[in-house]
């Protein structure tokens, strides 16, 4: 169970980092990473607006990480849910499968398709 954590530990701290990093990046230079679909196709994917979301968060502007990506920012909070219940039953009981937390999977996916669509038929 030690192992499990320190895993999730290391795991958290390398992301929080590399976020970090492209943070101050972006702060720096105004360099962002492109959406490689919207380059191609000229339409806008689901996670597109993304990094500018969390970018406003940070300066906590909520009204323009919604215009950046709603979707995603209405989702967070599940989630953070759902990826909080998957570490818990990884870390307690070793599991990586959880059919409540894959359904949060799935139906965050679905939405985010919908959104994907409806953000460029309007």
């Amino acid at each position: 169970m030690i192992q499990r954590r320190n895993k999730v530990l290391r795991i958290a701290l390398i992301l929080l980092g590399i976020g970090a990093l492209y943070a101050l990046l972006t702060y720096l230079t105004d360099f962002g990473i492109p959406c490689l679909f919207y380059t191609v196709t000229g339409l806008q994917c689901p996670g597109c607006g993304i990094s500018r979301m969390f970018l406003a968060l940070l300066h906590l502007d909520f009204s323009a990480a919604f215009r950046y990506n709603g979707a995603v920012l209405c989702l967070l909070p599940l989630f953070l849910l759902v990826g909080a219940r998957k570490i818990y039953l990884y870390i307690r009981y070793g599991r990586k499968k959880d059919r409540l937390s894959d359904a949060g999977v799935w139906f965050m996916i679905v939405l985010l398709l919908l959104f994907g669509i409806l953000r460029n038929i309007t």
